[in-house]
């Protein structure tokens, strides 16, 4: 049995083959059929915070391939003390054969999967959102081919999709670049695991945008401001200003793609003309959450019960 808590319990061969069973999904889905891979077989979606593409995209993902979703939020008793987490892993499992669950803490994730029958997914932690990352990637490939020997340039705070892309892009060979203020790049705890996970991974660390984004395939961002960090909005606004991505800043890699993992913060981390705007592939990247997942949970529930 798998899980999927950080991109590191992939392989580079593992997202190839998800990769590729997404690309046969999405090339059927494209011609009218919608392959019944999971017949009978529920997927429980576990949501300690609000959700629109990862809810949406999972349930749909799991009608498409014949089987059934639950939405299961804090009435279930999650996030309260009602019982442990542990608990509420063993019970759920007899009922389900797979698990997403977005969570506040990422330890609770841990703790879940530590404790199910069936395998979890991580549907988004304050450390890490490796199913936005592989639908990133995934977007990106479909545009460039291999994706070894590329840049992504991410461009702000050092965040949870900040570390999912470093360590997929470490994984598939593409070079990583990190551009923002000391304060915000990764911790050393963070930056030591990179080094003993992905010795040889070309994954830089700049104060500098226009050197991060120059030659790159790939100019990403995120909210300066991720939720339960409310209260440094204003602090984290002021530090963050000079690394807006704007036309300014994509003028210096002319042939590279926007990314956001959406939902944005129009006027702060990116402007409407670089979003709304030619390089900008959001939509899709967003559209392609639902053909990774289906590449996904066909990849890691095909083979169970």
């Amino acid at each position: 049995m798998r899980h999927l808590i950080v991109p590191e319990d992939l392989s580079a061969h593992d997202i190839e083959a998800i990769f590729a069973v997404a690309q046969d999904l999405e090339t059927k889905y494209d011609a009218g059929l919608r392959e019944p891979l999971l017949p009978g077989r529920v997927l429980a979606l576990v949501f300690e915070k609000p959700s629109l593409r990862t809810r949406v995209s999972f349930e749909a993902a799991m009608v498409h391939l014949g089987g059934s979703s639950l939405f299961l939020g804090e009435d279930t008793g999650v996030s309260s003390s009602r019982e442990s987490i542990a608990d509420f892993g063993r019970v759920l499992s007899e009922y389900v054969d797979g698990i997403v669950f977005r969570s506040k803490a990422h330890e609770t994730i841990v703790a879940l999967a530590a404790a199910s029958s069936v395998p979890v997914i991580n549907g988004l932690s304050d450390y890490c959102h490796p199913c936005q990352a592989l639908a990133d990637l995934y977007t990106l490939k479909s545009h460039v081919g291999r994706l070894a020997g590329h840049t992504l340039a991410f461009i702000g705070d050092g965040n949870n999709m900040a570390r999912s892309l470093a360590v997929c892009c470490g994984l598939l060979g593409m070079r990583f670049v990190l551009a923002a203020p000391k304060a915000y790049q990764f911790d050393d705890a963070f930056r030591a695991h990179l080094r003993g996970l992905l010795p040889t991974a070309d994954i830089e660390e700049t104060t500098d945008p226009v050197a991060a984004v120059k030659g790159s395939a790939c100019v990403y961002t995120d909210v300066w401001t991720s939720m339960g960090q409310e209260r440094e909005r204003a602090e984290r606004h002021a530090a963050l200003a000079p690394y807006q991505v704007n036309q300014k800043l994509m003028r210096h890699s002319p042939n590279a793609l926007f990314m956001h993992c959406l939902p944005a913060r129009r006027g702060e981390e990116v402007t409407d003309e670089v979003i709304d705007g030619p390089q900008s592939v959001v939509v899709e990247e967003a559209a392609n959450r639902m053909h990774v997942q289906k590449g996904l949970l066909a990849w890691l529930l095909g083979s169970q019960r």
